[in-house]
C-alpha cells in the first residue's frame, strides 16, 4: 500500500523552520587555509547568484526577497585533484557541498538545501580530446552546451543533444541530471550519448568509468551517478558521442482534429522503428503558440526528418501516410523552421515569472502508450483552476510510451499567493502520475520539487537506492536533502 504523500507545501514550511537557528561557520576559515582565501567566495552578490536557479518558485522567492536555500560559500572548482581535496576535507568535517553547473535546473536539485559549500564547476570548460576517427569529444563538466556545440560544428560534426536549456546548461549537469535533447527520438537521452565520465566520489577519489563502445564486465556504473542529481559525487569530465553533420534535412507541420489521432499517429511511427529526429505534438491550446496564431483550432505536430537524403525522404513518406490515415492535413515546413530558430527561447515563462504574481510551470512526466491519455486529461481538468492556460504536448517518443509536458501560465494577486499555488500545483500532479503510475519525471529531475513523491515513484527500489549513497557518501554531504535520501 502507498505511503500517505507529504505535500511539498508542508516540505517547505518545515523547510524554513530549520532554517531559523545560525550554524556554525568556522568551519570557513579552514577551508581557505585548504585551498586559498582567494578560491573561498563569501560576498553577498556571488552567494545570491548561486542561492536560485531556474525553478519558478525560485523566481517567485527571488521577487519576494527570500533566500532559503543559499549556500555558506561559494568555490570555483578548477580540476579534478581539486574537487578531490575539497571533498576529502568536506568529508572529514562533516561539511555539505553541492554542485553547481549552470543553474539552470527548473526543479531545485541544485540549490543548498542545507548550506555549505556551493561548487561551482563553470571554470573546468576545455575540450581536452577530439577523436574523428572513434567520433567521441571527452569536455570537461563546466562547458556550457552551445559553447561545446558550436566548436563542434566548426570541425563538422554535432552533438545532437539539444536540451531547451543548451546555452545555459552544462555538459557535467545533463549526465547528473539524466537530461533530453529535443532529437531524442532519433538519437536518445544523454544515456544514449555518454561514452564514460570521471566522477569525484564524496571521500575525494578520483574515478573514471569504463572507457569502451560497450562491456559485459558488471553492472553498468555510470548509471550510479547519471541522474544522481550530485548525490553520489561530483562529475568532472564526460566523454560524448559526436555525429557528423547530417547532408539532408527537412520539415513538415502537420494539423489534427482530436489529441488521440496524433497520439496514436506518434506510437505508430515508433512501433514500426521510423526514426524522425524531431516529433512534437501539441494540443489545441499549445498548438496556439506552437503556430503562433490565437485563433489556431486544431492539434498540432511538428516532424523533422534527416541524414542520406534518400533514407530521409523514405521516411518522410511513410510518416505523411500515418498521418493521413488519421486525419492529419500537411500545412508546410515553415512553422517548424520557425520553431527550430526560437527553440531555446526561454522569454514567455522568464517575462512572466519577473511580473509580480506572475505564474508559469513546466511538469513534464511519462507513462506508457495505454496510460498517458487517461493521465493527459486527468492533468489537465485538475490544473485548470491555477492558471489562465494550461498547455499540453507530447514528445520524446518510444515505442512503449512517451512524455507529457504540461505547462502552466497565469497570473495572480501577488509573488506570495503564486508560489504558493506553485507548490499546491506540484503536489496536484506529483499524486496524480503517482496514483496512475506514470513517472514523475521524464527529464527535468527530481530535486526539491518532486521531493516528497520520490519514494512513492521509486517503490520497493528505493532501499537500493539508499545503500549506495550510504556506502559512497557515508556522512551524507553530497547534495544532502536530495532524492528523498
Amino acid at each position: 500500500m502507498t505511503k500517505q504523500l507529504s505535500s511539498l507545501k508542508e516540505y517547505m514550511g518545515n523547510a524554513a523552520q530549520n532554517g531559523t537557528t545560525p550554524p556554525d561557520l568556522s568551519w570557513i576559515e579552514d577551508l581557505k587555509t585548504l585551498i586559498g582565501a582567494e578560491a573561498v567566495l563569501v560576498d553577498e552578490e556571488t552567494i545570491d547568484l548561486h542561492s536560485y536557479d531556474a525553478w519558478p518558485v525560485a523566481a517567485k522567492w527571488k521577487n519576494q526577497g527570500k533566500r532559503p536555500f543559499a549556500p555558506d560559500v561559494v568555490v570555483q572548482a578548477r580540476s579534478a585533484e581539486q574537487v578531490s581535496n575539497i571533498l576529502k576535507w568536506a568529508n572529514e568535517n562533516n561539511v555539505p557541498v553541492v554542485p553547481w553547473g549552470g543553474g539552470s535546473s527548473v526543479t531545485g536539485q541544485g540549490l543548498a538545501a542545507k548550506g555549505g559549500i556551493m561548487l561551482d564547476t563553470l571554470s573546468m570548460d576545455q575540450v581536452i580530446a577530439l577523436s574523428d576517427e572513434s567520433l567521441m569529444v571527452k569536455v570537461q563538466a563546466g562547458k556550457y552546451g552551445h559553447k561545446l556545440e558550436e566548436e563542434l560544428n566548426a570541425r563538422g560534426y554535432t552533438l545532437n543533444h539539444s536540451p531547451q536549456s543548451l546555452d545555459r546548461s552544462t555538459v557535467g549537469g545533463w549526465v547528473a541530471t539524466r537530461a533530453m535533447g529535443q532529437f531524442s527520438s532519433r538519437y536518445g537521452g544523454i544515456e544514449d550519448l555518454v561514452v564514460t565520465y570521471t566522477v569525484v566520489l564524496p571521500t575525494g577519489e578520483i574515478v573514471e568509468t569504463m572507457n569502451v563502445p560497450r562491456a559485459a564486465v558488471g553492472p553498468d556504473l555510470r548509471h550510479v551517478f547519471m541522474g544522481a542529481e550530485g548525490t553520489m559525487g561530483i562529475i568532472t569530465d564526460v566523454t560524448l558521442k559526436i555525429f557528423p553533420v547530417t547532408e539532408y534535412r527537412m520539415f513538415e507541420a502537420v494539423t489534427f482534429n482530436s489529441v488521440e489521432a496524433g497520439v496514436t499517429v506518434m506510437r505508430k511511427i515508433m512501433r514500426l522503428g521510423l526514426k524522425p529526429f524531431l516529433v512534437r505534438f501539441y494540443d489545441v491550446v499549445e498548438a496556439r503558440h506552437a503556430m503562433q496564431d490565437k485563433t489556431f483550432d486544431k492539434c498540432a505536430m511538428f516532424l523533422g526528418f534527416e541524414g542520406v537524403e534518400t533514407v530521409a525522404l523514405a521516411e518522410y513518406a511513410a510518416v505523411m501516410d500515418l498521418c493521413a490515415a488519421e486525419g492529419g492535413q500537411k500545412v508546410g515546413p515553415t512553422p517548424v523552421e520557425a520553431w527550430m530558430a526560437r527553440r531555446f527561447d526561454f522569454s514567455t515563462v522568464e517575462n512572466i515569472l519577473a511580473e509580480s504574481g506572475g505564474l508559469a510551470e513546466t511538469i513534464e512526466i511519462a507513462h506508457f502508450w495505454d496510460g498517458i491519455l487517461e493521465t493527459y486529461y486527468e492533468l489537465k481538468e485538475a490544473l485548470a483552476p491555477y492558471a489562465a492556460e494550461v498547455l499540453g504536448h507530447f514528445s520524446h517518443v518510444y515505442p512503449q510510451g512517451t512524455s507529457l509536458y504540461v505547462i502552466l501560465l497565469g497570473k495572480d494577486a501577488d509573488d506570495a499567493t503564486a508560489e504558493a499555488n506553485l507548490l499546491e500545483i506540484w503536489d496536484v500532479a506529483m499524486s496524480i502520475c503517482v496514483k496512475n503510475g506514470a513517472a514523475i519525471s521524464h527529464h527535468h529531475g527530481s530535486g526539491l520539487a518532486r521531493l516528497p513523491y520520490v519514494s512513492d515513484a521509486l517503490g520497493s527500489s528505493m532501499p537500493v537506492l539508499q545503500k549506495i549513497k550510504t556506502a559512497l557518501d557515508p556522512q551524507d554531504i553530497m547534495n544532502p536533502g536530495k532524492l528523498g535520501l
